[in-house]
């Protein structure tokens, strides 16, 4: 597989299923960490976080709406999305029939399924909906004892650290 890199993006060239050449558009991870927060109160009904973070393996965006307001109708054609009720009372549109979800709750929901956001008040929902379409790449993840280690092992071989004294937590 040969994989061309100019900029923020990649091009991987390889074989597809029927044996002739591949050509996909790979986004490239930016190195580091980077931060934002959110802002319910920036009187934007859709906050893309992807794009304040530089994420590129998924979608993550903040939406706020105020009592009476909804979103589109709409499904994907790839991307499965999970939204998380942060304040207030989200009803879920699915198919025609409406699903309540309360704060602290999440739904999954598939691709080719068609879904409407709803707030039927009497106060404002937040919430965070993240969605992606490639298949999880999970079990990636290296623990290190200390860090000075430089021998990572799986993280589910090695156990929790004990917690802090209580010296050592914030007054």
């Amino acid at each position: 597989m040969l994989r061309f890199t100019s900029g923020p993006a990649s091009v991987r060239f390889g074989s597809n299923v029927g044996g002739g050449a591949a050509c996909e558009h790979v986004p490239e991870m930016e190195d580091g960490t980077s931060t934002t927060r959110l802002d319910p109160d920036s009187g934007e009904r859709f906050l893309p976080l992807r794009r304040q973070l530089g994420v590129t393996s998924f979608g993550m965006n903040q939406i706020v709406l105020e009592p009476g307001q909804r979103g589109r109708i709409h499904r994907h054609e790839r991307q499965e999305e999970v939204y998380l009720v942060l304040e207030g009372r989200l009803t879920l549109v699915i198919e025609s029939e409406p699903t309540e979800l309360g704060e602290g709750q999440l739904i999954r929901v598939a691709p080719e399924v068609r879904r409407q956001l709803v707030n039927y008040g009497p106060a404002r929902v937040v919430l965070v909906a993240v969605g992606g379409a490639n298949e999880h790449q999970g079990r990636d993840g290296e623990a290190f004892a200390s860090w000075e280690d430089k021998s990572p092992v799986p993280p589910q071989e090695m156990q929790m650290p004990p917690d802090l004294e209580p010296g050592e937590l914030r007054s």
